[in-house]
Parts: C-alpha cells; sequence; structure tokens
C-alpha cells in the first residue's frame, strides 16, 4: 500500500469505523487509491493506528457502497467501476434527486430555499464557463443541500451510504456530464424551477438534462 494515511486523532464519541471509512472512501475517490489497489486491513491500522478490527468493518461498509471487492481469503482491493455500473449510478442518482426536489421545494424554509438558489447559480455560473467538472462539483453540492432539505431520515441515510460511490462512479465518466455541463439554459430553468419551489417541474428539468424518462 503506498497510499500514506495519516494517523488518527482520537477524540471522545468518535465511531472509529466511520472515521475509517470517510478516510478510505475519500482516498478512492480522488484516486489516491486506484481501482485493483489491494487494501491490507493490517497496514491500514498501522497507518492509522488503531486496531483491524474498525478497519475491517470499515471496509465491509465500503463493499456495501460498490467502492471495495472483497474476496475472502483471497484478496481486498478497490472496485474498478465497469460501464454497466456508472450507468446504473447515473439512473440511480436522477431518479432520487428528482424525488428528493419534490420532497423538499415545497416544505424547506425561505432561508434554505435561498441557500438551495445560491448552489443553482453556482451551476449556472460553471456551465456559461464551459467548466465541465466544474458543473459537477456545484450540481453535487446542490443536490446535497436539496438531500438535506428533505428532514427525510431515509433519504439522508440512503445519500450518506451511497455519496463516496455516487462521486467515484460519475466525476470523472464524461457521458454523464459532458452534456449537461453545456446546457446553460436547462440549469437556468431548473434554478428557476427551485426558486417557485415547483418540484415536479424541477425533477422534469432534470431527468431532460440527462435524458432521463
Amino acid at each position: 500500500m503506498t497510499v500514506i494515511l495519516s494517523p488518527i486523532d482520537l477524540t471522545p464519541g468518535m465511531i472509529l469505523s466511520d472515521e475509517v471509512y470517510a478516510r478510505v472512501g475519500a482516498a478512492i475517490v480522488d484516486g489516491s487509491l486506484p481501482p485493483g489497489h489491494l487494501l491490507r486491513d493490517v497496514e491500514i491500522a498501522r497507518q492509522l493506528g488503531i486496531s483491524r478490527t474498525p478497519v475491517r468493518e470499515a471496509l465491509q461498509r465500503l463493499e456495501r457502497s460498490g467502492l471495495v471487492e472483497i474476496a475472502v481469503g483471497r484478496y481486498t482491493r478497490v472496485s474498478v467501476p465497469d460501464h454497466s455500473l456508472r450507468a446504473d449510478t447515473a439512473e440511480f442518482t436522477i431518479y432520487f434527486m428528482g424525488n428528493a426536489l419534490c420532497m423538499t421545494l415545497p416544505r424547506c424554509t425561505d432561508d434554505a430555499l435561498a441557500a438551495l438558489v445560491a448552489h443553482a447559480d453556482a451551476v449556472v455560473v460553471a456551465a456559461r464557463a464551459g467548466d465541465e467538472l466544474g458543473v459537477f462539483d456545484a450540481a453535487t453540492a446542490l443536490f446535497v443541500a436539496v438531500t438535506i432539505g428533505t428532514g427525510n431520515h431515509m433519504v439522508r441515510g440512503v445519500m450518506r451510504e451511497g455519496a463516496l460511490a455516487i462521486e467515484r462512479n460519475l466525476r470523472d465518466w464524461p457521458p454523464f456530464y459532458e452534456a449537461s455541463a453545456h446546457s446553460v439554459d436547462a440549469w437556468n430553468d431548473l434554478r428557476d424551477r427551485i426558486l417557485a419551489r415547483d418540484g415536479a417541474g424541477a425533477e422534469r428539468t432534470l431527468r431532460d438534462l440527462h435524458g432521463v424518462p
């Protein structure tokens, strides 16, 4: 294992497996731990300065998220996302976020709505600049806020478990972001529908952006 993970600074109430999950997951998402990279719980535990138990728990959770593959007695490694997995992730994300918009817009406070509009404005700015990854990052921030705005514990839980996999599978996948990144008018329309608290219209616009029926 070539990646150096900083030792965990233990604090009261910290759930070690959550911290390991976040750190290893982030390293997978940013490419520090590339697809196919072997993961050794002993080495991860040594670098983090903790026991192997929370590391094993975190790796099992990462496996459930699809970021890690475990073949008992053979290997534990970073998964390799193929076209099918990326397409499935894209479809799930668009439908999920469309529903979240329908839930959030009618119920969020005026201050929360203003924050959503500000996030949408950031997406439009990036789209106008032709900044494809900037659009992805700004849209990600928007939809994190939308998810939180639902106030629904189940929705938040699903996104909390799936967020790393969604980012890893879609951020560097051109079929997901290339076309929509240059759809300035559509992003403007989404922004206006958010401002109008039009959840159904926002969902339709989002689906149209990505060609999802």
